[in-house]
């Protein structure tokens, strides 16, 4: 069963959908970017069936200025007071949850992560958000991965032998793969700092495909044991395999206290 809720944050109305289940954990789902809860092509929506089919019940909400929720949009560094009210709300919704996983893709996680876990008892972060600006050019190690897919590729090659692909790109992309790795950004400092203070546990999920959170791990303790990656999934873990992955990630995070 699926319930439309409204809540309150600093004044502004906040619109937030729960799908109900009767287990005692459930999920916080932190959008990132300006993307609605329902999720590009609704796949948030739909994973959060199954996952209160699985017995966990989901949170899913619109931060100010975002979709059905009224306010200013504050953007991820200002979302912690919103990410605190939706915990309310959820608490308050479903009062026989006992722990609340929060989890944020991108942004989202990046906002967990100052919020030191903004009141959640567990974290889980896919693809952290490092960048200090929205148009940074990707990391080395970033580019060095593209080329490796793309020479594994024979429609590449082909498209090489075409003369589709532009020497000049790809002379200024090799360049860039062959330098050295940057220096972290101060966001990269800054989330690192805030999940050092959360005490619960952590899933770091990274999409081997994806720009932002190779970013990341250019940055990361690669030997963390919280990583967990997943091979050939893009940013918001779209392709049929990867889906069921970060289902099985999600759920495994909400069973295990």
């Amino acid at each position: 069963m699926r319930r439309h809720l409204e809540f309150a944050c600093e004044g502004a109305t906040l619109l937030g959908t729960l799908d109900e289940a009767a287990g005692a954990a459930g999920l916080l789902w932190v959008g990132g970017g300006n993307e609605i809860r329902s999720g590009a092509f609704a796949g948030q929506a739909q994973l959060a069936v199954r996952i209160a089919a699985a017995g966990y019940p989901v949170f899913r909400f619109d931060r100010r200025g975002v979709g059905d929720s009224d306010g200013e949009n504050r953007g991820f560094r200002g979302s912690a007071p919103d990410i605190a009210a939706a915990l309310a709300a959820f608490r308050a919704a479903a009062p026989g949850l006992d722990r609340i996983v929060a989890f944020g893709n991108c942004d989202g996680a990046s906002s967990l992560m100052l919020g030191s876990g903004c009141g959640a008892q567990a974290l889980v972060l896919a693809n952290p958000w490092t960048f200090d600006e929205d148009d940074a050019a990707p990391p080395p190690e970033a580019i060095r991965a593209r080329y490796a897919a793309k020479l594994k590729d024979p429609r590449e090659w082909l498209r090489m032998a075409k003369g589709e692909v532009s020497l000049g790109k790809l002379a200024k992309g090799l360049a860039r793969a062959a330098g050295p790795a940057d220096a972290p950004s101060p966001l990269a400092a800054e989330i690192e700092q805030g999940l050092a203070a959360f005490a619960g546990q952590v899933r770091i999920l990274i999409a081997e495909r994806d720009r932002t959170g190779q970013a990341f791990l250019a940055g990361w303790d690669a030997t963390d044991a919280r990583l967990a990656r997943c091979p050939d999934a893009s940013h918001a873990f779209v392709e049929p395999d990867a889906r069921e992955w970060m289902l099985n990630q999600l759920c495994d995070a909400l069973a295990h206290e």
